[in-house]
């Protein structure tokens, strides 16, 4: 993705929703906003205010990984927000870019392997949180979404009408899957494909728009979430993320429902209908490919 000042706005964004007393910076004076003052985070930092100010607004690109690393510590980032910055800031000694490899391809093992989880929902997905695979109860959760052809989680949350009756806590999904989407991003800067789909968004939803502005960051990992299936009713499921080695920009996404619970009877119920559903190819079809 390159928005031309991706690494500038992130840190404005975190500047002005990072409150004193969480970066330990004491009141001076009355405020006209919650958020830290560019010279109290350039202070704390070890640089001027001019060059703070130079990175906002992208006339400097290429701090070292020292003031990175003390720019996070100043806006009291968590561990994936540094890490984040450090991406974006290219930093030599910040976390390893990931290796790029594998596109839409998923390995025809794992997609085998997927299919013999007869009572676990399973997708891939790739940075920009399309569905590249899932398995066949994978898919009739998700039918909502896949079986009108769509195959970006983040789009069908905020272009499609549907998605506010099957996520029952809406709000909170969207939020997620921004902040996943904005970590991926880190790895996107020049991806047009993920600009197409910023771009889109940003047209079509005021909502969007208005959390991608927050820049939150927070890859998918663990979390519990609800479903408002229009065939078996109300479940809840945790879902677990694994990246894939031998695909880096692949995530397998595994959800289960707590034993014993009405899910586990709900996701039960869903499996005779997945059974109905053909095999897994032995590679991803256009199905399962980002439209456009």
């Amino acid at each position: 993705m390159d928005s031309g000042n991706e690494l500038g706005e992130f840190l404005r964004a975190r500047r002005e929703m990072t409150s004193p007393d969480r970066a330990e910076q004491p009141w001076s004076g009355r405020r006209r906003t919650p958020g830290l003052r560019r010279e109290e985070v350039a202070q704390s930092s070890g640089v001027s205010t001019d060059y703070y100010a130079r990175l906002e607004q992208g006339r400097e690109r290429h701090p070292s990984a020292q003031v990175v690393h003390a720019l996070a510590r100043a806006l009291a980032l968590n561990p994936e927000e540094s890490a984040h910055l450090h991406r974006l800031a290219r930093t030599e000694r910040g976390p390893a870019a990931v290796r790029r490899g594998g596109g839409a391809t998923v390995a025809p093992s794992l997609l085998r392997l997927m299919d013999g989880w007869l009572h676990t929902p399973a997708l891939i997905l790739d940075r920009r949180l399309d569905v590249l695979a899932g398995n066949r109860l994978g898919r009739a959760l998700f039918a909502a979404m896949l079986d009108q052809g769509e195959t970006n989680l983040v789009r069908f949350t905020f272009l499609d009408p549907l998605a506010r009756d099957f996520y029952p806590d809406w709000e909170r999904v969207a939020r997620s899957g921004l902040a996943a989407l904005r970590a991926g991003s880190g790895e996107l800067m020049n991806d047009s494909r993920l600009t197409e789909l910023v771009g889109e968004l940003s047209l079509k939803s005021a909502e969007f728009r208005e959390l991608w502005a927050r820049h939150d960051v927070r890859g998918k990992a663990r979390e519990a979430k609800s479903f408002n299936h229009e065939q078996v009713g109300e479940l809840t499921l945790t879902y677990d993320s694994f990246t894939v080695d031998s695909a880096p920009d692949q995530q397998l996404i595994v959800y289960q429902a707590e034993p014993g619970s009405a899910s586990q009877q709900a996701l039960a119920l869903l499996g005779t209908v997945a059974a109905d559903l053909p095999a897994l190819p032995t590679a991803p079809s256009d199905d399962y490919a980002r439209k456009g």
